[in-house]
C-alpha cells in the first residue's frame, strides 16, 4: 500500500523550528508535502487574502520534501495547496504547527496554525494543529514527537467525524515527563488587554498590545487544566460557530 499524503503547513513561518520538527516526524509515517508562510503569520486567525497578490514559490529548504512557500496567511496556504499543487490528489491528513508556544482555549480564535487546520475540516479533510505550550526562545521540542505521531496516526487509520478538526497542545518539557492525553472542552478564559502608549522617533504615538491572561474555569474537564497538570490536550473544534441555544432564545424571547 502506498503511504498516506500528508499537507505541512504552520504560522510561525516555513523557516521555524517547529515546522521542522513537524515534518521529520510525518516523514516517518507518510509522504510529506509543505505549503507554509513565508513569514511569520501568527495571530493572523482564519484571515484570507483578497484583492492582494499572493505568490507561492517552491523551495527545498526541507531537502527531498516538496515544499512551497506562500506570501498569504495559513488558510491561504491551505487552498493553495488544494487548488493549485494537489490537483490530481487529495491529502489523507493535515497537520499544522508544531506551533511556538500554547493555543488553548480563546487563543483558538486567533490562532493562525488552527485556522490552517480548520481549513483542512472546511475541505472535508482530516486535520490536525499542534502547539506547543512554551513561548521560551530555545524551547524545547524534542518530548513531542511520540505524541505528535501517535495523535497524526489515530486520525489516519481510525478518522474524524466531518468538519472536526484537533486543537493539540502540548505541555512544555518538564523535569517529570507527561502524564497522558486527555480529551478536553475549551477552558472558558480570556485576554484581558492593555495597551500602553509608547512614542515613535518623530514624536508619533503608537500602541503596544499587552494585558494578562484570566482563566475563569474551574473545572477539570478543559484544556487549561490539562496543561497546567502535564497532560496533552485534545479539543475536538469545528468552524459551524452557530450559537444553537441562540436561536431558541431569539425565537421565544424576541418579537420578529
Amino acid at each position: 500500500m502506498s503511504k498516506p499524503l500528508i499537507l505541512v503547513s504552520n504560522d510561525d513561518g516555513i523557516s521555524s523550528r517547529g515546522i521542522r520538527v513537524l515534518v521529520e516526524l510525518m516523514k516517518e509515517i507518510g509522504e510529506v508535502i509543505v505549503v507554509a508562510p513565508d513569514s511569520p503569520q501568527s495571530g493572523m486567525g482564519h484571515a484570507i487574502t483578497v484583492g492582494n497578490t499572493l505568490r507561492l514559490d517552491k523551495t527545498d529548504i526541507f531537502g527531498d520534501v516538496p515544499a512551497y512557500k506562500c506570501s498569504g496567511t495559513p488558510a491561504d496556504c491551505v487552498k493553495l495547496a488544494k487548488h493549485h499543487v494537489l490537483t490530481s490528489s487529495k491529502p489523507d491528513l493535515v497537520v499544522s504547527g508544531i506551533n511556538h508556544g500554547g493555543n488553548t482555549s480563546i487563543s483558538v480564535l486567533y490562532s493562525g496554525t488552527m485556522s490552517a487546520a480548520i481549513e483542512g475540516a472546511i475541505e472535508d479533510l482530516p486535520a490536525v494543529g499542534f502547539s506547543l505550550c512554551d513561548y521560551a526562545s530555545e524551547a524545547d521540542f524534542s518530548h513531542t514527537g511520540e505524541y505528535v505521531k501517535k495523535i497524526a496516526s489515530e486520525v489516519l487509520y481510525k478518522g474524524l467525524p466531518k468538519g472536526v478538526a484537533l486543537n493539540v497542545n502540548i505541555p512544555p518539557k518538564r523535569n517529570e515527563n507527561i502524564k497522558g492525553i486527555k480529551v478536553c472542552r475549551q477552558a472558558r478564559a480570556k485576554w484581558e488587554e492593555q495597551f500602553d502608549v509608547r512614542r515613535d522617533p518623530t514624536g508619533r504615538k503608537y500602541f503596544w498590545m499587552a494585558g494578562n491572561f484570566v482563566n475563569f474555569d474551574r473545572g477539570e474537564d478543559n484544556d487549561e487544566w490539562a496543561i497546567a497538570n502535564n497532560y496533552i490536550s485534545i479539543v475536538p473544534c469545528q468552524y459551524d460557530l452557530t450559537a444553537h441555544h441562540g436561536i431558541s432564545f431569539l425565537n421565544d424571547q424576541w418579537e420578529l
